[in-house]
């Protein structure tokens, strides 16, 4: 049973690395994001889009830390 689970993990990380691959070589046109006045390097769409998705995954958990603990606090002054 264990073989199994890590067979399918395996075979799912490898589908994951290949569909990025796939995305990371498809979108290589270079562009060049513009946010108040201030322009930035020209990099490939990927990266932009893998830069987002870091920060993203990055800041969603924290946002969801805190608006938890706020909430928490907020719960404990009613009681």
């Amino acid at each position: 049973m264990r073989n199994i689970k890590r067979m399918l993990l395996s075979i799912l990380i490898l589908l994951l690395v290949l569909v990025i691959l796939a995305f990371v070589l498809e979108n290589q046109q270079s562009i060049s994001l513009v946010f108040l006045g201030w322009a930035g390097p020209q990099l490939p769409v990927s990266l932009v889009v893998v830069f987002a998705l870091l920060i993203g995954m990055l800041i969603g958990p924290m946002l969801g830390w805190f608006l938890g603990r706020s909430s928490r606090a907020a719960r404990k002054r009613l009681v």
